[in-house]
């Protein structure tokens, strides 16, 4: 019987996975097989790559052919080279870091969050930022100081002071007409 070492494809249409398995060269792709000797995932990064290499290193030993996927797969781990006798054994398989526990991101999160400061944290409205830009730059009005000579003093009644009438400045207009433009 000719065995072939070779990936059966699992998962869906565009997110696929393969199991490195051993089976009957005359056996459809993912048809029946014989064992499992590891399994393959290219849509992360890096790949993920698991392959049992005692078992490989057996299936190699008693004649089954690898094709040229798990022929580059075995390279990677070192199998292939331990199966041949050259150098370069370990192999050079690249493995992810580990993951971070989801409440231990979830804690930094919220304590990065606490951190952050609190005004101008968020984009403001339209209407919002006039009035913070209203705030921050108040319009000061120009203060006329009466003469003391306008008062005229009555004995029996109280101080009449006159003072002349102070008109609005001419910038308060014109931030009146730029906001009514926007």
């Amino acid at each position: 019987m000719a065995t072939k070492i070779r990936l059966m494809r699992m998962g869906k249409i565009r997110t696929p996975y393969y199991r490195i398995v051993v089976t009957d060269s005359r056996k459809a792709r993912n048809g029946l097989s014989i064992e499992e000797i590891g399994r393959y995932s290219p849509g992360q990064e890096p790949s993920y790559i698991e392959v049992n290499s005692e078992r490989a290193l057996y299936w190699l030993g008693v004649g089954a052919l690898p094709t040229s996927a798990v022929e580059a797969i075995l390279k990677i781990t070192g199998d292939w080279q331990k199966h041949k006798g050259l150098p370069g054994t370990e192999g050079t398989l690249r493995v992810a870091a580990p993951r971070v526990h989801k409440s231990v991101a979830y804690e930094a999160a919220v304590h990065n969050a606490m951190n952050e400061p609190k005004e101008g944290a968020t984009t403001l409205k339209k209407k919002a930022l006039e009035k913070l830009a209203a705030k921050s730059a108040p319009v000061v009005e120009a203060v006329v100081e009466a003469p003391v000579e306008a008062v005229v003093e009555t004995p029996a009644e109280e101080a009449v002071v006159e003072t002349p009438v102070v008109e609005e400045a001419p910038a308060v207009e014109a931030v009146a007409e730029e906001a009514a433009a926007e």
